[in-house]
């Protein structure tokens, strides 16, 4: 059975929300990236959105864009995450979902996209920008290599059309709890309960929620209701606040490990020395 399906039937088993950050692949480096993986699934990360550099990333915000930006410039591209998934899956057992937009994987190829990306230890890829009425190929070349795949529903979505999301998505469903971007928000949703409720029921799947989860406290409220709560400017602002500092995976996992004490408190999830 795939990582991530693993990881949230475990889960459900103990009735625990599965803890989802996202970092931006080479920023500030791979080899840092890389740590700040382990060190993640060190402090309690049930699955990490491994983010793939684009060039116009239009779903996120300004912190997630500057992290990819910074990466551009250091030359990062699909096929050195890959390259860089290998070398964290020799180090951890965390499942990794890449993160990434629909124009890197047209370049590199699907079918070949697939191949590679299940060679390296990649576990599921979620494309943003792909919606799943034109994701056969694509869905077909994923499940005939193991990953999972993973898309996208909004408050927009209607009940058909959830319906139709539920039925692409392997594991889960990655609910965005606002329209937008990314980003940090002083407060959640109204009525997240109810949208939550809604998209399990007509998808027939777990339902991770992101998109504006910055806080312990928010992480907390989301779990209680969600099977995944998603954190991600959030944690890639302390990485880029570290600035490249000897700390930087340190004060990331740090950060990491209050979100993931808030969503399962009855878990220890310390940082090592």
């Amino acid at each position: 059975m795939n990582r991530i399906a693993q990881r949230f039937e475990t889960l459900q088993e103990n009735k625990q929300a599965a803890f989802i950050p996202f970092i931006t692949g080479g920023d500030p480096t791979l080899p840092v990236s890389e740590d700040i993986a382990v060190a993640l699934g060190d402090v309690g990360a049930d699955v990490i959105e491994y983010g793939v550099p684009f060039t116009d990333p239009v779903g996120d915000g300004p912190v997630i864009q500057e992290a990819s930006l910074r990466a551009l410039q250091h030359g990062v591209t699909l096929r050195s995450i890959l390259g860089s998934v290998e070398r964290i899956r020799k180090r951890s057992d965390v499942p990794l979902l890449l993160f990434t937009y629909y124009n890197p994987i047209f370049v590199y190829g699907e079918a070949a996209f697939a191949r590679d990306a299940a060679a390296a230890g990649v576990d599921g890829v979620l494309c943003v920008d792909l919606p799943p009425d034109n994701a056969q190929e694509y869905r077909d070349a994923m499940r005939t290599h193991g990953v999972s795949t993973v898309f996208l529903a909004a408050p927009t979505s209607t009940d058909e059309r959830l319906a139709r999301i539920g039925a692409a998505c392997d594991t889960f469903v990655y609910y965005i709890s606002r329209l937008g971007v990314t980003g940090e928000r002083a407060a959640l949703t109204r009525n997240l309960h109810a949208a939550v409720d809604r998209v399990r029921t007509c998808t027939g799947k777990p339902v991770a929620v992101g998109f504006g989860i910055s806080t312990p406290e928010q992480a907390r409220q989301v779990a209680a209701i969600a099977e995944g709560v998603v954190v991600g400017s959030a944690i890639v602002r302390v990485i880029a606040e570290a600035n490249g500092a000897p700390d930087t995976s340190q004060r990331a996992a740090a950060f990491a490990a209050t979100l993931a004490n808030a969503i399962n408190p009855d878990i220890s999830h310390q940082v090592s020395s």
